[in-house]
């Protein structure tokens, strides 16, 4: 699988994944006026990454190496909020399977609507997050 790279705009984050490097991450803000237009191509991406893990054809991912996304929103509105679960719940696959994830919730450390936001989305989708703040940039 190629790697996807989706640069930010005022209104999209950044979003770059790359199995070579084990970065898989959503960094920035999220409130696209056509949110299909650019999570569509992103959940297909991760919807083959997961049947190629699951499947054994992407083999990179171990207990010791376990895949890791990191989401570090800075603001996203309900329309993104949909998509997130939706990729929420296509890693929730990787668990279920027998395969490990790592799922990063990155929230300033001042932005309790951002940390409950994650804990809510974690909670929905019955899984781990690691939650890190960080200091307010």
């Amino acid at each position: 699988m190629d790697k996807l790279f989706i640069a930010p705009t005022s209104t999209t984050p950044e979003i770059s994944f790359s199995i070579k490097d084990n970065l898989f991450r959503i960094k920035g803000n999220s409130r696209p006026e056509d949110v299909r237009a650019l999570y569509y191509p992103v959940t297909e991406w991760i919807t083959n990454l997961i049947d190629g893990i699951i499947s054994g054809r992407i083999n990179e991912f171990t207990e010791k190496n376990p895949i890791k996304f990191q989401f570090d929103l800075q603001y996203f509105n309900s329309s993104s909020a949909k998509f997130l679960y939706d990729i929420f719940l296509e890693l929730k696959k990787l668990p279920e399977a027998g395969k490990h994830v790592i799922i990063e919730w990155y929230y300033e450390l001042e932005d309790t609507d951002m940390f409950e936001a994650g804990s809510d989305m974690a909670s929905l989708v019955s899984m781990n997050f690691s939650f890190i703040a960080k200091e307010e940039e």
